[in-house]
């Protein structure tokens, strides 16, 4: 469901971002829109105008939803409270999934060395 949603969400951007800069600006940019063919002047801003509110709020829709889609995904407990359960079962340094060779040596006056590799 929230791949086809992420598809649907991506369309919907490039089309929005093509819709904008066919669109005339007021200061020459790249509109490049109201050739006179099918519309002219007026007919054709807002025509464009209605078809970038549509897409816009269609993509603001999509974007919702793929929140509300990943905040269920997500457990109800927090993280803080994840990780003192990792912490009180495993020990800290499990947790984080450091092995006993990456800490540095106790008592000695050797210095640390890089972990070896397997």
């Amino acid at each position: 469901m929230s791949n086809v949603t992420l598809v649907i969400h991506l369309i919907l951007a490039l089309i929005l971002i093509g819709i904008v800069l066919i669109q005339r600006s007021e200061g020459g940019g790249l509109g490049i829109g109201g050739s006179g063919n099918l519309m002219t002047g007026r007919q054709a801003a807002t025509a464009l105008g209605k078809l970038t509110w549509l897409f816009a709020v269609a993509f603001l829709v999509t974007s919702l939803t793929l929140t509300i889609l990943s905040a269920r995904k997500l457990s109800t407990d927090s993280v803080v409270e994840r990780l003192g359960d990792v912490l009180t079962s495993e020990g800290p340094t499990d947790a984080l999934g450091l092995g006993s060779d990456l800490l540095l040596p106790e008592g000695t006056d050797e210095p640390a060395l890089p972990p070896k590799a397997e």
